[in-house]
């Protein structure tokens, strides 16, 4: 044990105080939506906000990850998260002055996507650099421990903050963590650089295009790439219904939502000890696939036919549960397979491939539940088969999303497990 601790302290210096910073900037996130929802009443807008940070990390990943592989991981850091709290920085200034406004928030959570961008694939080499690869399934469950925490405490945290002194007060607290966190990867950190086995004087367009020829040689890896994208289309879709599905119903509101956002996060703390105390499987594509199967035909499921807070939240933990055991796998299956100094530009065309449907899902999410589903639902008579499935007045709409959402996940499921199944690993 000791041994292990010794040879991951680095990591564990980084992941803890990475971890902090994530939290309270996810608890700004949190309580500036809750803002906007209130201000406006619309699951569209509020969709943007994410739509927002998505579509510039989409748009641009793809030359990120070339970037990435050529510049200092451990810098690129640095700048990148400097500059996201330049953007929180600005945010608190228009929230002392009065004049927050939506646009503003769009165009914020735009440049902080940027940012985003560069970091992440950043991030993923620097933490293959400092982790033994014996330890990669143990780490992987770290990181789920961490999203786990993240979910648990944000509504709390950001709740009470927000209750005691305001949105500046959760800005406030976001920008302590981030300076532990910067002057902690700044002194105390050094991340080793991976060995080129390549020419690093190439373009950077032919850079990137290296990392999608990766990809077409591994086909494994793509597919399970695409399988990935099509669950977070739901995914996304999914959290663009929840908070205005649990804040319009009469049995809902904030507090219902908070129990429900502390259940997945519950159920990923417990998810995480599975995925770091279970002998590696078999196969981890099967397990791959089983955990997101049990998850995509639960939860939506559950969320669509009832209208029971105890069942909303029993949906959260059967939809979250074995999450983190499908993300070890999985990065386990990617930082073995991937060589490290290749990872940068592959990790990119990743996230171009498996993240551009987030948008997409809260997007089209939000349009269906403010255009198509609720307007739907609020023209049916009480006697009608929709309503005694989905129930009455607003967020019923929403409701009758999840039931799709569910029937799409379990096709999405399937599917990609016949094709996977052709595939060795």
């Amino acid at each position: 044990m000791k041994t292990s601790i010794k040879q991951l302290k680095s990591y564990l210096l980084l992941w803890g105080t990475q971890s902090l910073s994530t939290l309270g900037s996810s608890m700004t996130a949190y309580a500036l939506g809750l803002w906007l929802y209130k201000s406006t009443g619309s699951a569209l807008k509020t969709a943007l906000l994410t739509v927002c940070s998505y579509a510039p990390y989409v748009a641009m990943s793809i030359f990120a990850g070339a970037l990435s592989d050529k510049w200092n991981k451990k810098r690129t850091m640095l700048v990148c998260d400097l500059f996201a709290a330049f953007t929180t920085i600005a945010a608190f200034m228009l929230v002392k002055k009065g004049s927050l406004a939506p646009w503003h928030l769009y165009i914020l959570n735009a440049l902080n996507g940027l940012m985003n961008t560069v970091q992440q694939p950043a991030s993923e080499v620097a933490a293959t650099q400092l982790i033994p690869k014996e330890y990669y399934q143990k780490t992987g469950a770290l990181r789920s421990l961490s999203q786990s925490m993240n979910t648990i405490l944000t509504p709390v945290l950001a709740t009470m903050l927000f209750a005691f002194g305001g949105i500046s007060a959760v800005m406030t607290v976001d920008l302590i963590t981030f300076s532990a966190a910067f002057m902690v990867l700044l002194l105390f950190i050094k991340i080793p650089e991976p060995k080129h086995t390549e020419k690093t004087d190439v373009s950077i367009i032919s850079s990137a295009m290296e990392g999608l020829s990766w990809l077409k040689a591994n086909p494994l890896i793509l597919k399970l790439i695409f399988f990935l994208s099509g669950i977070n289309l739901i995914a996304s879709a999914y959290n663009a219904a929840l908070s205005p599905m649990i804040l319009s119903k009469s049995n809902g509101g904030e507090g219902v939502l908070g129990m429900v956002n502390f259940c997945v996060g519950a159920a990923t703390f417990l998810g995480t000890f599975i995925a770091s105390s279970t002998r590696p499987p078999k196969s981890r594509i099967k397990a791959i696939c089983l955990s997101l199967f049990v998850s995509m035909s639960t939860e939506n499921f559950m969320l669509a036919f009832s209208d029971s807070p105890v069942v909303w939240c029993a949906a959260a933990v059967l939809g979250w549960l074995f999450i983190p055991y499908m993300g070890a796998n999985l990065d386990v299956v990617f930082r073995s397979t991937i060589p490290a100094d290749m990872q940068g530009r592959v990790y990119s065309c990743r996230n171009t491939l498996q993240f551009f449907t987030i948008p997409v899902g809260y997007l089209s999410g939000g349009i269906l539940i403010d255009k198509v589903f609720e307007p739907f639902m609020s023209g049916q008579a009480s006697d009608t088969l929709f309503v005694s499935l989905f129930g009455s007045g607003k967020g019923s709409g929403a409701a009758m999303l999840f039931a799709i959402l569910g029937v799409s996940g379990v096709a999405v499921c399937v599917i990609f497990s016949l094709l996977l199944k052709k595939e060795k690993e």
